[in-house]
């Protein structure tokens, strides 16, 4: 962030205070005393902002605090979670290029591997939790595997160090979406992982009024990222970053309150009626909770699925009664809120792999709140009456 305010008015305005709440530079511009000052500032010989699109105070001091809370020593905020992974894919990728990706991914990030074929770049899938599997797929080039520490919606967890271990060997970047783990439960670069995305809309931000994404990395590529952010129109807003670095104040508290909700509710829900299963990597019964215990501090994480017996009408009439529990298809609110994979995040997901993944029609996840235990329970319970 620039030394001084961009306008010195402002700053002669303030006298010998400063704000307590950093403010917002709600501007799309900004002035330059000479060409001199241009130069110094797009050279990074001196502090400053230009234009928005290239960077702006809110985007750079939500950066500093997102890297700290990493341990990153570089980040860049962009405008989705989405354009997180198209600035990561971009900047390591080109033309001839061979990347590989979890074959449990949300289903926008599986299209967007998918659409890079169009621009010569191939993508393999592959079962990243066989790591067998995993070392075979990179026993040809590759530039990069993504997986995500979480796999929505069915929690799905990958041994991140050992992905390390195997990507290391063959030269090959590792990409980790931490969307679901938030850096409160795991940081995947202290565990060797080369770049983190995250889809700050969710549990980051809070309070489901913001859309953006952060990208960040240990290998010193700053300068590019920021270019590819820039070129390819993939920057934040300033108010958006505001309101952020107001949630990032009660992440940890947040994330600790909604993950104890859920480890309650998983061991609660198999106990309703018309439940058939319940996913929660907290659960002994999941079959990456040894994984689980290994990677997650501080609790198993707010998100869990379950599954109702009578397929999507049994979905639809829980919607329509649960009404303190909306059908919202997002995640990470302070209030607690449902979605349908098979017909939100995994909608264009073809239905054999959707089968494959175990998204069925009566799948519902469960997004959890930090409200009282006992209310979320009565609300549930009114949707499975």
């Amino acid at each position: 962030m620039a030394d001084t305010p961009p306008n010195n008015r402002s700053s002669a305005a303030l006298g010998a205070s400063t704000p307590l709440v950093p403010p917002l530079y709600q501007s799309s511009v900004y002035c330059l005393p000479d060409l001199d000052a241009l130069d110094q500032i797009i050279e990074s010989q001196r502090p400053g902002f230009i234009y928005a699109r290239d960077g702006h105070p809110n985007a750079r001091l939500l950066a500093e605090e997102l890297a700290a809370l990493e341990r990153a020593p570089w980040a860049v905020v962009c405008g989705s979670g989405m354009a997180a992974i198209t600035a990561a894919l971009l900047s390591i990728a080109q033309q001839g290029d061979r990347l590989v990706a979890s074959n449990s991914l949300y289903g926008r990030t599986t299209q967007l591997f998918q659409d890079l074929g169009r621009f010569g770049v191939q993508t393999t899938f592959v079962e990243a939790r066989d790591l067998k599997q995993v070392r075979s797929r990179l026993d040809e080039r590759a530039k990069a595997l993504l997986v995500e520490t979480m796999s929505n919606p069915l929690l799905c967890m990958v041994d991140i160090p050992a992905l390390v271990e195997i990507c290391h060997e063959r030269g090959c970047l590792l990409i980790v979406d931490n969307t679901f783990a938030t850096p409160v439960l795991t940081r995947p670069l202290e565990l060797g992982a080369d770049y983190v995305v995250e889809s700050l809309t969710k549990m980051v931000s809070g309070h489901s009024d913001v859309t953006l994404g952060l990208l960040c990395g240990a290998a010193d590529v700053l300068t590019q990222v920021s270019q590819v952010v820039s070129v390819w129109g993939l920057a934040a807003n300033p108010f958006d970053c505001w309101l952020t670095s107001r949630g990032i104040a009660t992440l940890a508290l947040r994330m600790r309150a909604a993950s104890a909700n859920a480890a309650a509710l998983a061991e609660w829900l198999p106990e309703q009626p018309r439940v058939n299963r319940v996913v929660y990597p907290g659960r002994s019964d999941h079959p990456d909770h040894d994984i689980a215990c290994k990677l997650l501090g501080g609790g198993f994480g707010n998100m869990l699925a379950f599954e109702l017996a009578g397929g999507r009408d049994d979905v639809n009439r829980f919607m329509r009664k649960a009404a303190g529990i909306p059908f919202s298809p997002s995640l990470g609110n302070t209030s607690t809120t449902c979605s349908h994979p098979a017909t939100t995040s995994h909608r264009y997901v073809s239905p054999a792999e959707r089968r494959r993944q175990g998204i069925n029609d009566g799948l519902i996840r469960l997004s959890v709140g930090i409200e009282e235990l006992p209310h979320i329970q009565r609300e549930i319970a009114k949707g499975l009456a």
